[in-house]
């Protein structure tokens, strides 16, 4: 197999590459009401901006469903095969569901690329679901400009148990469950410019699943939850807060951050995504902090943790339960995000 830099065939990295949320709020405005979007079962759809549907079958159960793709967000296939699987997997993780089933997705530029580059992407997903307990039932691959993998996922919830971005409620305590920094990382990894130390923890992090952090979310009687992704925190949070009618408080100074993100900032490694971010957030944030701090917050992650508003009585048990997790902030009565130092 030639040994080629997957990061040099896409115009972007990971979720960097995903619409902006003010993109993406233009086109979806059109189709919020539409027929096809609305059903009597349907308890979590594209309205509320959550990770995932759900759908009750009735019987005190409710499927949970998602889709994600992305191109290259690292140069090892097996790797980025790895990181699409945990990316796709989380957004079931943060509704509290179970996965199920999947079905896998590729475009590959069959003229640029081999295809035995392809058999290792293919590979490494397959064996983060199967490190899910998730079985892959097939999907669909074509000939594309641009290489780009990913799941669609199918979960299972109890209709009691499942948790939204929705409801969150004054004094809970945010959690995050993984550090911030992924995209600074990618950038420079995308760039040629990452020291490998740095890109290899980066790497570690974003295959590493959500499955401990979305099981004991409902044993910690968790209000509201979401997955930190291509939005960065800032506009992960900033939907959990408009779509739960509450204000958020965040703390710089306890949000874990990537060793050796801040030093790649400072060179200038920040993606478009993460920009988009910013701007689309500003207006909804009162900051206390320097520029840098703010643009660590924004950074579009790719299968980053889960964001957590749990009641204050919970926190220490979900912290001993969840490796790596930190109390960032609370939910405040109130509209928009403060950030502190």
């Amino acid at each position: 197999m030639t040994r080629v830099r997957l990061t040099e065939y896409s115009h972007g990295a990971g979720c960097a590459c995903k619409l902006g949320p003010d993109e993406l709020s233009f086109v979806m405005g059109a189709v919020q009401d539409h027929a096809s979007t609305t059903h009597t079962a349907l308890l979590v759809g594209v309205q509320g901006s959550d990770d995932a549907g759900v759908y009750d079958l009735g019987d005190g159960r409710a499927l949970v469903q998602t889709v994600d793709i992305f191109t290259p967000v690292v140069d090892a296939p097996r790797d980025w095969g790895r990181i699409a699987a945990a990316n796709a997997l989380s957004d079931v993780y943060a509704m509290g569901g179970t996965p199920m089933t999947a079905l896998q997705y590729l475009a590959w530029p069959r003229d640029t690329l081999d295809f035995d580059i392809a058999r290792e992407v293919v590979r490494g997903g397959l064996d983060v679901m199967a490190e899910a307990g998730c079985t892959v039932l097939g999907g669909h691959s074509i000939d594309g400009p641009e290489p780009t993998y990913g799941f669609a996922v199918t979960g299972m919830v109890g209709t009691e148990s499942y948790v939204p971005n929705s409801r969150a409620e004054e004094g809970d305590a945010l959690i995050l469950t993984k550090p911030l920094g992924v995209g600074i990382i990618t950038t420079a990894i995308k760039r040629g410019q990452c020291p490998p130390d740095v890109a290899r923890r980066a790497i570690e992090t974003m295959m590493t699943l959500n499955d401990v952090a979305g099981r004991c979310l409902a044993q910690g009687g968790a209000h509201a939850a979401t997955d930190v992704t291509g939005f960065g925190l800032l506009g992960h949070l900033r939907e959990m807060c408009l779509a739960s009618g509450v204000g958020a408080m965040v703390s710089t100074k306890d949000v874990p951050v990537l060793e050796g993100a801040r030093e790649l900032l400072q060179l200038g490694m920040w993606a478009g995504g993460s920009q988009r971010n910013l701007k689309s957030i500003l207006d909804f944030v009162d900051s206390e902090v320097g520029e840098d701090d703010l643009r660590v917050l924004a950074d579009a992650q790719t299968s980053g943790g889960l964001l957590v508003a749990l009641p204050r009585d919970s926190v220490d048990e979900y912290l001993h339960l969840v490796a790596g997790s930190s109390v960032i902030g609370a939910i405040k009565h109130g509209v928009g995000i403060k950030v502190i130092p």
